[in-house]
């Protein structure tokens, strides 16, 4: 199998560069072509050579050959690239060398997905012999019901005598601590009822995206817990009461349909209590705002908590996790110019969710901007740098704060200029002096909009918003 790759730190994917990738790619293989080769590419030229010198022994036929195209952009139905793709293909068809050929295109989306799945994936080998096969399904290679001793479930999620936390990235709850749900589950272990826990209680869902199996032994790699999480944890900080009689409930799925996934997870989730919020965890959205956050250096990093409580446990400063509570309140008040509608009608913004807040659509960078700036805001109370008495007025405080940071219209949404128009605010709340300077003038437009006294029922009303605009866009 022959392998290409063209990496663009471009945003776009283009026909006409995605044409001389496959140029060069038949190029390659041309033992007649004129275009120059430095050393390195003559180094894989030779072996090459040396493998179709060898062409007798392809027992399976001829090599395939996989070109990868990747950007920052994001892949959709573009008429031009799909020709162009055809194109490079046939091209590289009429070659008469490969078995295959196939064209991809990596985007933003699934760059992210690659990544996580190299930092998550890991493989286990274990028991399963009380199983039972499930029929054939669409999208599924295979799955399987049944049941495996406690002790030998814990191995599969556990290393070092740790729970290895990775394993549970696709679950829309992290450890949730002992509430009344997993502290029946605690007592019940700690009892002579234990023999019953595979009556009483849900169970755990794998789902591996390979695997393998020879009688009862099977080997599962690129695997998530998508529903188990707390049993898990449960049965980790309590193994000192487990025994050969403590039975867990399997159900073992191998597919790599994301479709099948999703459906899994929001299915086998809803047989607890799991609010809206919680199954927004799963989204490409959701995860991408959570690596885009980590993303920025030490000191101006925050967390976006894209599950409840994955945090927990963990060596970072909590006023640095980001509650998506406060990022939908930070963001549409500062971004949507709806600092009104962040309390008293916070249900109608949560409403919004996945409509036009937090969609696909949208650059992360405001979403950044505006938590930071909601984060910044709370240190200078906490340090009563900034009079409590404005607390009433924090939202309104994140609204001023953009108008003066940046006078300048806000660009569209999915707009590279978005990422600019952004930056150019964080520069001033990263820079201490320039932050208490910005802060302080937004104090300013509060007073002079709001009068005498901050009186609440007045904050929240649209008609103290559109004074606030009006009046930020005066000075």
């Amino acid at each position: 199998m022959f392998i290409f790759v063209q990496a663009d730190r471009g945003s776009n994917f283009e026909a006409a560069k995605l044409g001389s990738f496959g140029y060069g790619v038949g190029e390659f293989f041309d033992p007649s072509t004129k275009e120059p080769r430095n050393a390195r590419i003559m180094d894989f030229v030779e072996i090459m050579r040396a493998i179709y010198a060898r062409s007798s022994k392809f027992k399976r036929g001829n090599p395939a050959c996989l070109l990868y195209y990747v950007t920052t952009g994001k892949v959709v139905g573009d008429a031009s690239l799909a020709a162009r793709s055809a194109k490079v293909m046939q091209e590289l068809v009429s070659l008469e060398y490969f078995s295959e050929v196939d064209v991809n295109l990596i985007g933003a989306a699934d760059i992210l997905k690659l990544y996580t799945f190299s930092k998550n994936s890991i493989s286990r080998e274990f028991a399963f012999s009380s199983r039972q096969d499930i029929p054939e399904i669409p999208g599924v290679k295979e799955a399987f019901v049944g049941f495996i001793p406690a002790l030998h479930y814990l191995p599969i999620v556990c290393d070092n005598d740790e729970v290895v936390r990775s394993v549970f990235y696709d679950n829309v709850r992290d450890w949730q601590g002992y509430n009344d749900v997993n502290d029946e589950i605690r007592a019940t272990l700690k009892s002579d009822r234990r023999k019953r826990f595979v009556l009483m209680n849900n169970g755990i869902t794998i789902i591996a995206r390979n695997m393998t199996h020879t009688g009862s032994k099977f080997v599962i790699e690129d695997f998530q817990i998508v529903n188990g999480c707390q049993t898990s944890h449960v049965l980790f900080e309590n193994k000192e009461h487990l025994d050969e009689t403590v039975l867990v409930p399997l159900r073992l799925i191998w597919t790599q349909d994301e479709e099948v996934i999703e459906d899994i997870i929001h299915a086998t989730n809803k047989q607890t209590e799991v609010t809206s919020e919680q199954f927004f965890a799963i989204t490409t959205f959701a995860r991408h705002l959570e690596a885009f956050f980590k993303n920025f250096p030490e000191g101006k990093r925050l967390y976006y908590e894209r599950r409840s409580r994955q945090y927990d446990g963990l060596p970072i400063e909590k006023t640095r996790v980001v509650l998506q509570t406060n990022a939908v309140r930070a963001f549409s008040a500062m971004f949507l110019a709806e600092p009104h509608s962040t309390v008293r009608r916070y249900k109608s913004l949560s409403e919004r969710v996945g409509k036009d807040i937090f969609i696909h659509e949208h650059k992360l960078y405001p979403y950044y901007t505006s938590a930071y700036a909601l984060y910044l805001l709370e240190f200078l109370f906490r340090n009563q740098k900034v009079d409590s008495k404005y607390k009433v007025a924090r939202f309104q405080i994140l609204l001023a704060v953009r108008l003066l940071g940046n006078s300048s219209p806000i660009p569209k949404w999915n707009a590279n200029a978005m990422d600019k128009y952004c930056e150019a605010i964080c520069e001033s709340l990263w820079d201490a002096s320039k932050a208490d300077a910005l802060f302080d003038k937004a104090l300013k437009a509060i007073d002079a909009v709001a009068g005498a006294s901050l009186d609440r029922d007045k904050l929240h009303e649209a008609k103290f918003t559109e004074e606030l605009m009006l009046y930020c866009a005066t000075l």
